[in-house]
């Protein structure tokens, strides 16, 4: 592994990021981190994109090649239960998604390719906020990350928990889905509770909504195309005596193509306007997709596959795994530019086996020089 020698710099940095956690365009504390040691690297850094994001320019050589590879820095308003010596330090903040640890990996490729690395191009090294709720990279590319710098093909990746350490997984094609989110409002009559003839109680209503709205990925799609319908939340304004007269339904929804989100959401609004109609009472539904599905295009999932195999081996790489049901806002900057989202083994025991969003999750250190030097492969690949 390229990056060996650097392990100790980069548990130090992953534990320091671990323990100053802050969420979406508030994360400070790692954007200046990341800025200051850029600079100790000697490579030129530019500040301030997207509130805290931050880019780092590598050239060596003469060619007009380039690369960009993104990592993502804030955490989630978590309280962490680990009893760690470096548990966050702030209430209510962790790294609970291991971006502490993506920070950390692309700060040690940075630190080898700088002092070390053999390619002929330049390297833009992508720190971005605010992934959890996808405005991150849509914000730093309205302020200028593919106008203001010459990036031909973008990478990302992602530490998952129930995978080895030291295995590598990506795809061809959609490799995580869309997040759409949904809010169905209605609106009857509420009353009294022991006379709900004389009312429109959207208590009722919105059950049957909510049953109805699980028929459309067992009814409605294709078994082999995947998707998810999740309500979250249904409030009402009924009380103990009272049968409530509005109601919101919220939720959730996933899909690994544009054809399948198109059936999810026709389908729940025929669904809403069926029932509600059958009751006579007024109804508004709101869909909208906060992160579009990630795709991978063929020439760089082979290229990242390639990498993975010549660092970790054939047997620890697969080029075809199976797509993952969670969003990354990786996938606004893999629609503007050709690009691949990778997975690597955050391991299986423990608390680096423990979900994502978790409580009780940690990143395993373990990774920091595995997932370093793969970027390191990649970009002498590429820019060889």
């Amino acid at each position: 592994m390229k990056t060996k020698s650097l392990h100790n710099y980069l548990v130090e940095w992953r534990q320091d990021l671990h323990m100053n956690p802050q969420i979406s365009f508030e994360e400070e504390y790692a954007s200046n981190k990341v800025s200051n040691l850029l600079k100790e690297f000697g490579i030129e850094v530019h500040q301030g994109i997207a509130k805290t994001g931050v880019v780092g320019v590598l050239k060596k050589g003469t060619s007009n090649k380039s690369i960009g590879i993104r990592a993502d820095m804030d955490a989630l308003p978590i309280n962490e239960i680990n009893n760690f010596s470096y548990k966050s330090k702030i209430e209510n903040r962790m790294h609970a998604c291991g971006h502490d640890g993506h920070t950390t990996m692309l700060l040690g490729a940075a630190k080898y390719l700088a002092e070390q690395g053999d390619f002929d191009g330049t390297i833009y090294f992508i720190f971005q906020p605010d992934e959890e709720n996808c405005f991150g990279a849509k914000t730093m590319i309205e302020e200028g990350l593919f106008t203001k710098f010459s990036i031909d093909e973008v990478y990302g990746m992602h530490n998952i928990p129930g995978m080895e350490v030291g295995t590598f997984g990506t795809r061809k094609g959609a490799i995580t889905t869309s997040e759409n989110l949904f809010e169905i409002s209605f609106e009857g009559k509420g009353g009294h509770a022991a006379l709900p003839h004389m009312g429109q109680d959207t208590l009722t209503i919105g059950s049957q909504i909510i049953v109805a709205l699980q028929t459309i990925v067992s009814r409605k799609l294709n078994p082999v195309d995947p998707g998810v319908v999740s309500v979250t939340e249904f409030i009402t304004d009924g009380k103990k005596n009272i049968l409530p007269g509005k109601g919101l339904i919220k939720g959730d929804a996933r899909a690994l193509s544009e054809d399948s989100n198109i059936i999810i959401e026709q389908s729940m609004r025929q669904i809403v306007k069926g029932i509600c109609e059958a009751y006579n009472v007024s109804y508004e539904v709101s869909y909208k997709t906060t992160c579009p599905m990630t795709f991978n295009e063929s020439k760089q999932a082979d290229s990242a596959t390639k990498a993975a195999k010549s660092l970790l081996g054939e047997k620890n790489t697969n080029g075809d795994i199976e797509p993952r049901q969670f969003s990354e806002d990786f996938s606004i900057m893999s629609k503007e530019k050709p690009g691949c989202f990778v997975l690597m083994g955050n391991g299986t025991k423990g608390s680096h086996g423990r979900p994502l969003h978790a409580a009780d999750y940690d990143f395993n250190d373990e990774l920091l020089v595995t997932g370093s030097s793969y970027w390191v492969e990649l970009a002498e690949q590429q820019l060889r």
